[in-house]
């Protein structure tokens, strides 16, 4: 590898279509011999290294190079000449001494580098052109001693040759080259100046030598700072056809682990929550998207219950909200079914009266259907407060809100509540992919019809906006009652 005293190539090279190995990746005493690129050492899987994981010109699973680099010119393409935008990884985080928690990647920074390691900078810099933009990319340079305790990194030459930054450097150094790019950048787009945040911004410049620390807020008024999120957002909302088929597979995968979940009497939420998760990763997925809910009975009736420590009770339904997760990429499925595989008939009055809601406001998941989130909020509601009135509920008041307390749908990709932030009042277009799931949560109160009280239900899919038809990712889940009666 090029001495760490090196922080910059001088000349940017052309981007390339896709990851590739390079003769200049290798260190130098291995240059007058051939090694084979599986025996190379990097910090995330590569096509060079796991083959059974990553297809060739792919970058991460499913998503190539090339397309990492469409994302980072759409990027620059927004952004205003003479700009900046500065982004970090994220950090390890420790549950208690040395012991850690399982690394998960900025989502924006991802999205743009492809790059999956901790303690990483990434500026994308725009000039006077509108098309062209350098990428410069900082991280932990190879250290044999730290890589035999912590794994493998995949250091600077591999900033260069594998993830096709134009500049690359030691992240613990950027402090030399950072006020040189950032001085010349009339505008600076980031958002590590919030809160959450602070403490990771400081860590990358602190340092600043140009700068002292307590001027250096100066220094990013004068570049007149703004914030990153609202121009990520209108870049990760609108799905490419690469990101949709890994959502697809996650939602497959899911939904199958789902339909065999539900097949199997498990006797305790933990042990239904451990068939799920085994399910998503013998099925080739990474693992769960986030800690699921697994709801026996009246748990259901808090709607993030995650505890998953009960008991499931013959006679009570079980409401489980989970998804896997494929090369970053999640669906988010819920369903509700009875522990003993058969409805009461309060139980199947009630669900079968939620999915005919949901599956009329699935069926508007198009563009041509003019509607947003919002908007279809909106006609669940409607549908809900109308079919809960046929059940004998009186719906004065804020009956509907009480029932009802969550919004019909969120987008979903990187994030399980992806694109944060962006509005819900926007027209959904094609590439667009979102949750419906209406769902009634009905409290043990004399307010409420007696045979319905303690009853928790909610169906939810997740949907990808095409023209014409909405393009359901989790169909494998069943959610008839008919079929999941039939699973047992």
């Amino acid at each position: 590898m090029r001495s760490s005293r090196n922080l910059l190539r001088a000349v940017s090279r052309p981007r390339t279509a896709f990851a590739t190995l390079r003769p200049s990746c290798l260190p130098q005493t291995f240059r007058r011999t051939v090694v084979s690129a599986a025996d190379l050492q990097f910090g995330q899987p590569l096509h060079e290294t796991h083959p059974h994981l990553i297809a060739p010109g792919d970058l991460t699973p499913g998503i190539s190079a090339l397309e990492y680099h469409h994302r980072r010119a759409n990027l620059a393409k927004a952004l205003p000449k003479n700009s900046i935008a500065v982004l970090a990884s994220s950090d390890i985080k420790y549950r208690s001494g040395a012991v850690f928690y399982e690394f998960h990647q900025e989502p924006n920074f991802f999205y743009l580098t492809g790059f999956n390691e901790p303690e990483a900078l990434a500026v994308i810099e725009k000039g006077d052109s509108d098309v062209e933009y350098t990428f410069h990319l900082f991280v932990r340079p190879k250290d044999p001693k730290a890589e035999q305790w912590d794994g493998a990194r995949s250091g600077i030459q591999a900033a260069l040759d594998v993830f096709n930054a134009d500049e690359a450097g030691d992240i613990g150094r950027c402090h030399t080259v950072l006020p040189d790019i950032i001085g010349r950048a009339k505008e600076v787009y980031t958002d590590l100046l919030g809160t959450a945040t602070k403490s990771a911004f400081r860590r990358y410049f602190s340092s600043l030598k140009k700068v002292p620390s307590e001027g250096f807020g100066s220094l990013l008024q004068e570049n007149n700072v703004r914030p990153l999120r609202p121009l990520m957002n209108n870049l990760r909302v609108k799905k490419s056809e690469s990101e949709i088929l890994n959502m697809r597979k996650a939602g497959q995968v899911s939904g199958r682990a789902f339909t065999e979940t539900m097949k199997t009497g498990m006797t305790t939420e933990k042990d239904l929550w451990t068939m799920l998760d085994t399910g998503f990763k013998i099925g080739g997925l990474d693992g769960s998207a986030y800690v699921p809910v697994v709801a026996g009975g009246k748990n259901g009736l808090s709607i993030h219950y995650t505890r998953n420590d009960q008991t499931l009770k013959d006679g009570e339904l079980v409401l489980v909200d989970a998804g896997g997760e494929y090369g970053g990429y999640i669906t988010d499925i819920t369903r509700t079914w009875p522990v003993n595989g058969k409805f009461s008939d309060p139980q199947r009055e009630l669900y079968e009266m939620i999915l005919k809601v949901q599956r009329e406001v699935v069926a508007m998941c198009s563009e041509s259907a003019d509607v947003s989130l919002d908007k279809l909020h909106r006609i669940t509601e409607s549908g809900l407060r109308d079919g809960l009135k046929s059940l004998g509920f009186n719906m004065d008041g804020n009956a509907l809100e009480t029932l009802f307390p969550h919004h019909v749908g969120h987008f979903i990709g990187l994030d399980v509540h992806d694109a944060p932030g962006h509005p819900r009042t926007g027209r959904l277009t094609a590439g667009e992919c979102i949750t419906i799931e209406p769902g009634i949560y009905v409290p043990e109160d004399e307010r409420w019809p007696k045979h319905f009280r303690g009853l928790a239900i909610r169906i939810e899919d997740s949907v990808c906006i095409t023209e014409e038809h909405p393009y359901v990712l989790t169909t494998e889940a069943v959610k008839e009652v008919v079929d999941i009666e039939a699973l047992r």
